[in-house]
C-alpha cells in the first residue's frame, strides 16, 4: 500500500504542470492559433517566478510566497505569449515558426539573464511550501495519503483550474465564442465576434497557465532552476493530441503521462520496477517511447476543433 501511495504522490509531482499546461494549449488552440511554444512560456514563467522566490524567500515564508509566485508566474507567462499572439493574429506569420523562435529565446534569455545577475545560469531557491499534511483530511482513508499528505498547494490549484476550464470551454458565452472563433471564424465574425479579440485572449489564457505550470512543474521536483523545464511543453502538446482538445480527455491523459514519467523519474522508490535487470536509461525513455507510441495511434484518428491557418483578413472590430 506504501508503494501505491508513493506512486501516486509522485504521479501528482508531474501531472498537474502537463495537466496545467495542456489547458493551456486547448484554450489557445480552440481559438485557432497553434501554441507550439508552451516550452519557452514555461521556461519563461518558471524564471520570472523563482527568480522571484529566491529574491523574497527571505522576506516571505511558507504558501503566501508560493501563491505570489505563481500569480507572477501567470503574469510573465501572458505577457511573453503576447509576443506569439502578435505574430500569428496581426502579423500573420506562420505559428510554427513564431512558436518555435519563442522556444529557442525563452531558455537562452534565462540563462543569459541570470548570468549578468548573478554569474551563474543556476537559480537556487529554499523549499519551504511542502505540506507533510493537511490537517483533519490527511486522515481520511485512501484518499487523504494520496491527495493530503507530502503534498503542494498547486495539485490542488491544478484541479481548480482543470474544473473551470472545463465550465468556463463547455458552459459559458466566452467558451462558446472561443469555438466559433476556432472552427468558423468568418461565421462568428458575420454575427458581430470580434474573432481577433477572442484569439487575442485565447493565447493570453494560454500562456498564463503555461507560465504557472512552468513554475509548478520546477517547485516540486527541484530546488534549483536551470533554464529548463525538461521538455515538458512538448509533452504537454502530446497530452493535448491524445486528448482531443477536450478537457475531461487531457486530464485523464495528463495523468497516464505522469504516471510515466513516475516510473522513469521515480523507479528507484518503486521495488517491483527497481528490481528489474533495466539500465537508468531505459527508464528515462519510457515517457518519450510512450509519447511515439500514442502519437502514432491517435494523431491521425483525432480531429482537432480549430482553424489555425484558414485565412482571416475581415474587417476588425
Amino acid at each position: 500500500m506504501n508503494t501505491i501511495y508513493f506512486i501516486s504522490q509522485q504521479t501528482m509531482f508531474f501531472a498537474i504542470p502537463l495537466l496545467i499546461v495542456a489547458l493551456g494549449g486547448m484554450f489557445s488552440e480552440r481559438s485557432g492559433i497553434v501554441n507550439i511554444a508552451l516550452e519557452g512560456i514555461m521556461v519563461m514563467g518558471a524564471f520570472i517566478s523563482i527568480s522571484f522566490i529566491s529574491i523574497f524567500q527571505d522576506r516571505l515564508s511558507g504558501q503566501l510566497l508560493l501563491i505570489l509566485a505563481i500569480l507572477v508566474a501567470g503574469l510573465s507567462g501572458a505577457i511573453f505569449s503576447l509576443l506569439h499572439a502578435f505574430a500569428s493574429i496581426n502579423m500573420k506569420a506562420d505559428q510554427t515558426i513564431s512558436g518555435t523562435a519563442l522556444n529557442m529565446f525563452a531558455p537562452a534569455f534565462a540563462i543569459f539573464v541570470a548570468r549578468m545577475v548573478q554569474g551563474v545560469q543556476q537559480i537556487q531557491f529554499s523549499d519551504t511550501f511542502h505540506i507533510a499534511k493537511v490537517p483533519i483530511l490527511g486522515d481520511i482513508p485512501l484518499i487523504g495519503p494520496i491527495l493530503f499528505q507530502n503534498c503542494y498547494i498547486t495539485t490542488f490549484i491544478g484541479i481548480t483550474i482543470a474544473i473551470i476550464s472545463e465550465v468556463v470551454i463547455n458552459h459559458t458565452k466566452f467558451g462558446l465564442r472561443l469555438r466559433a472563433c476556432g472552427e468558423y471564424p468568418q461565421a462568428a465574425d458575420s454575427v458581430g465576434i470580434n474573432v481577433y479579440k477572442i484569439r487575442y485572449a485565447g493565447v493570453i489564457i494560454s500562456g498564463t497557465l503555461a507560465g504557472i505550470g512552468g513554475l509548478v512543474f520546477v517547485v516540486p521536483t527541484s530546488t534549483n532552476f536551470n533554464a529548463t523545464v525538461a521538455g515538458y511543453g512538448f509533452l504537454a502538446l502530446a497530452v493535448l493530441i491524445f486528448g482531443q482538445w477536450r478537457t475531461k480527455k487531457i486530464f485523464v491523459a495528463a495523468f497516464f503521462f505522469g504516471i510515466m514519467k513516475t516510473f522513469a523519474s521515480a523507479y528507484s522508490g518503486i521495488p517491483f520496477l527497481k528490481g528489474l535487470p533495466i539500465s537508468n536509461e531505459v527508464y528515462k525513455m519510457i515517457p518519450y517511447i510512450a509519447t511515439l507510441i500514442v502519437l502514432a495511434f491517435f494523431s491521425k484518428s483525432s480531429q482537432a476543433p480549430r482553424a489555425e491557418g484558414i485565412p482571416y483578413d475581415k474587417g476588425i472590430r
